[in-house]
């Protein structure tokens, strides 16, 4: 089951930060997505205390931000963990969110033709279907971050 939070304001990279290392913290968090308008090319030349691209840690690892967090996609299996989630939402996001639960899928789970294209014969894991842009290099739009067992 995927469940998508919607907060009412975009996130800054520090709150972004805090609530993905609160959220993959969780067991049943299977995957998780982030998705918002991507940061501007000329944020390069702003001072470093107004720069929101940046690096931040989730889960021990290293990961450069490269969208503002307009929403976050979660992959879930017990329907108990959406109060988990809750909690660390309102937490984090003290202006508002909504979590939407409507039973459909927001993180594809099926290899596409798009997807066969693009990678050709390669073997594409699981894991990662759904979790790229078919329009850009997956390089440079997905970090795997593994849970610690």
């Amino acid at each position: 089951m995927d469940i998508e939070i919607f907060p009412h304001r975009v996130l800054g990279s520090d709150t972004t930060e805090k609530l993905l290392n609160d959220l993959e913290s969780l067991e049943d968090v299977r995957r998780t997505v982030i998705h918002g308008p991507r940061f501007p090319k000329g944020e390069a030349t702003l001072p470093p205390k107004y720069r929101e691209r940046r690096v931040i840690t989730v889960n021990g690892e290293d990961v450069v931000l490269q969208v503002k967090t307009a929403r976050i996609f979660l992959e879930i299996s017990m329907e108990s963990t959406i109060d988990k989630v809750e909690e660390i939402c309102e937490k984090h996001i003290p202006y508002g969110f909504d979590i939407n639960q409507d039973r459909s899928n927001y993180i594809r789970k099926q290899k596409t033709v798009t997807d066969k294209i693009k990678y050709g014969k390669k073997e594409i894991p699981d894991e990662l279907i759904g979790m790229t842009d078919q329009y850009s290099k997956f390089d440079d739009h997905v970090n795997i971050i593994k849970k610690d067992n």
